[in-house]
């Protein structure tokens, strides 16, 4: 059987990946294929206990460090209950987040040391990368809004509360990030209309679907 195609959306606060990532799925499912919609830190029941413990609280909660790890538990556990065997199927995931949000996230932003985040992907990823990388740009102070729009004080805003010098350098990190890695990531401009933003992810998805 053919491995399934693994699509991941990462980007920084508020910038509507998490509702693109739901369209995508629909229109997969529309299209008759098995899709498999689901998410970091969780995507499977221990790992959703360990999102928990990453997305609340106050921000200094956890050094940089420990959040790497963190992440990196809750991935290996969700690689391993959730994305291989669907993949193994023929499956696409949808993923919103994955190893790129740990690379922005506490190494490029939170100033982690690259070479253990490296050494973590290539132990628990290793040959389970992504296909396609969707990186959803937008000006943070705009991104920031939204999100607290969206969701209020206190739930899931660990992140949120976080300066606005952190969000700038994050929004470089996943700007980075694509710059190199042309041949897997697509920037996706998120300050247009979300229905323009569903026409650039699906005519960034449509051609991987006929290789």
């Amino acid at each position: 059987m053919t491995r399934g195609l693994f699509i991941t959306f990462e980007g920084g606060e508020g910038t509507g990946k998490s509702t693109q990532t739901r369209r995508l799925a629909e229109r997969l499912q529309a299209e008759g294929m098995d899709v498999v919609l689901t998410r970091e830190p969780g995507g499977a029941p221990a790992a959703e206990d360990i999102r928990k413990l990453l997305v609340s609280g106050e921000p200094e909660r956890w050094s940089v460090t420990a959040e790497a790890l963190l992440n990196y538990a809750a991935r290996d556990v969700h690689l391993n209950q959730t994305i291989r065997p669907a993949l193994a199927r023929g499956a696409v995931v949808v993923c919103d987040r994955f190893m790129d949000s740990t690379r922005a996230y506490q190494g490029l932003a939170g100033g982690l040391d690259a070479r253990l985040i490296d050494d973590l992907e290539a132990s628990v990823v290793g040959a389970s990368r992504p296909d396609l990388t969707l990186i959803f740009d937008l000006d943070p102070q705009i991104g920031l809004a939204r999100a607290k729009a969206r969701a209020g004080e206190g739930v899931e805003d660990r992140y949120e509360k976080k300066g606005i010098g952190f969000h700038r350098r994050l929004r470089q990190a996943f700007l980075d990030i694509a710059a190199s890695d042309t041949g897997r990531c697509v920037i996706i401009d998120a300050a247009d209309p979300a229905v323009d933003v569903a026409t650039a992810v699906w005519m960034a998805v449509a051609p991987r679907l006929s290789r």
